[in-house]
């Protein structure tokens, strides 16, 4: 068995790196949005990245099989894995990327429900229901706390936005539910992360294809955004997450990932000019404070995918 180590000099610069990475994700996303829809987007860089982890398995000789009693599950989290992505993309069309990136990485919060539910072990101690109930006290002040100073209609909108990217955080946290307790717990990282991303790819092409956002004008700044999501996203950071996760503590990678919705938020201000309000802010502290006491005093196991990943 591997020993994991505490956090040294290279795996901090490491995890600093990712969680820029990740929360610059939404903002790329939305700043590419009028040239190529995000379920598009999305949907391409799920498959280049399926392409590129399928060619590394075959360079390292691992194995993929269908026939370990991986599949239905694999299957199940393919779909999940293309719904959170869908929910995310179509909820950037409504709010901003500083909203959406607080409301996706929740996921924590609805994992360690699930996982109360399913697993003996992963039972919620008194600290950590003390973070659900301050995270949910943070999704009440962002969603009715905010001004009307967009008008009616602007405020609806984002409202719309907020709760489909709030519902892809559910569905991210119902992937690492699936995965702990099914038999991709025993499978690879690589074949788990090989599921999701075929399944989003095949799922979000058919998504976009039906919603007509399929229209792509090929400039050089959608071809950056492709390169950057496919491989350094969708490819490089998460092997780096797994290979991280493999050699170091997870509960010391996990405080950095809280770094995440912060670059996130950013990043939104400013790349898009986006408006923070104070309800907004003192909410997503409310969150942000829930999920790490949370996580931070359990011990979920991020194997799906990153946790500060989308």
């Amino acid at each position: 068995m591997t020993t994991r180590h505490a956090l040294d000099t290279r795996a901090s610069t490491m995890m600093l790196l990712l969680c820029l990475l990740w929360g610059l994700q939404q903002v790329v996303l939305k700043a590419t949005s009028h040239d190529i829809a995000p379920v598009m987007q999305i949907a391409l860089r799920s498959g280049v990245a399926a392409v590129l982890v399928a060619l590394l398995m075959w360079w390292r000789k691992e194995p993929m099989s269908v026939t370990d009693g991986s599949l239905p599950a694999g299957l199940v989290v393919g779909c999940l894995f293309a719904l959170e992505f869908l929910l995310v993309g179509e909820g950037l069309r409504h709010t901003s990327a500083s909203h959406a990136v607080v409301f996706l990485y929740t996921a924590p919060i609805f994992a360690a429900l699930g996982l109360h539910l399913k697993l003996p072990t992963e039972r919620l101690s008194g600290v950590q229901w003390l973070g659900i109930a301050l995270a949910f006290a943070g999704i009440v002040l962002t969603f009715f706390g905010r001004s009307q100073q967009t008008g009616p209609a602007m405020t609806t909108e984002m409202l719309l936005g907020d709760a489909l990217s709030l519902f892809a955080g559910m569905s991210w946290a119902a992937t690492t539910v699936v995965v702990r307790c099914s038999r991709l717990a025993l499978a690879s990282a690589s074949q788990t992360l090989l599921y999701q991303l075929v399944g989003a790819f095949v799922l979000l092409i058919l998504a976009a294809v039906v919603m007509g956002q399929t229209s792509i004008h090929f400039t050089p700044t959608v071809w950056a955004s492709l390169v950057f999501h496919s491989v350094i996203v969708s490819f490089a950071s998460y092997l780096a997450w797994f290979w991280l996760l493999r050699h170091y503590l997870a509960t010391r990678l996990g405080v950095f990932s809280f770094m995440t919705p912060l670059f996130g938020m950013a990043f939104g201000v400013w790349l898009l000019h986006e408006p923070l309000e104070a309800s907004f802010v003192a909410g997503a502290a409310l969150v942000m404070t829930g999920v790490m006491l949370v996580s931070l005093r359990g011990t979920i196991k991020w194997r799906s995918r990153p946790t500060s990943r989308a």
